[in-house]
Parts: structure tokens; sequence; C-alpha cells
């Protein structure tokens, strides 16, 4: 008698598990990238505008910007560089950035998850 209640309680125990529930809000957003700090040769200025790291980098700052609790979700779209040319000393060499990066940025649902505020 004890083993089958033993029994039960550790199948209800397994397959009771917590329901998933949280909601999320999703946005996307379209941005630039700012331009590197330096004038290079526009290939090499137009690989490190591409680099992974900045395009982690400012994916991350434009979500930020839309308020506490946006995170990334997904890069859809790493845009096209585009060069403008630098002047004075360095002349024939360029800056880029990155146009119309579209980044899905999202954030749990309030209320979605936990006790509501003002509730007991």
């Amino acid at each position: 008698m004890r083993l089958n209640l033993l029994c039960l309680s550790m199948a209800l125990a397994f397959f009771s598990g917590t329901a998933s529930s949280t909601e999320y809000i999703y946005r996307d957003l379209m941005a630039n990238t700012l331009p590197s700090p330096g004038c290079a040769v526009e290939s090499e200025a137009k690989e490190t505008a591409a680099k992974p790291y900045n395009i982690t980098r400012f994916s991350k700052t434009f979500c930020q910007t839309q308020g506490y609790g946006w995170h990334v979700e997904a890069v859809k779209d790493e845009g096209k560089a585009t060069c403008t040319p630098c002047t004075g000393a360095n002349q024939g060499k360029s800056q880029c950035h990155l146009e119309d990066v579209i980044v899905t940025c999202k954030r749990i649902k309030p209320g979605s998850v936990g006790m509501l505020p003002g509730k007991g």
C-alpha cells in the first residue's frame, strides 16, 4: 500500500511541471551604426564596420534605447556598409558605418510573470 502511494506521488511530482506562461512583446527597429573612429582604406573600413562584434554591440544598444527590460531577440538584417571620404591628412581614406540594420527586440509583457504590483 505504501509502495503504491509512494509511486503515485512520485509520478505526480514528475509530471506536474510548471507551466511556462511567459509572454513577450516584440518590436522591430531599424537604425544606423556609428562610423569607425579612424580613417582607413575603404575595403578595410568596410570590414571593420561589418565585424560581428560591432553588430552585436550596436544591436544591444538599439534595444536598450527602448527602455528598461528590452533585449535583443535577433538581428534580421545587418544592413549595408556606407562610407564617407576623409579630408585633410587622411586624403584617400574613408570612414564606414552600417545603414539600415534591422533588429528584433523583446521584453517580458507586464503582468505575465509573477505577482502584479499592488495585488497581495
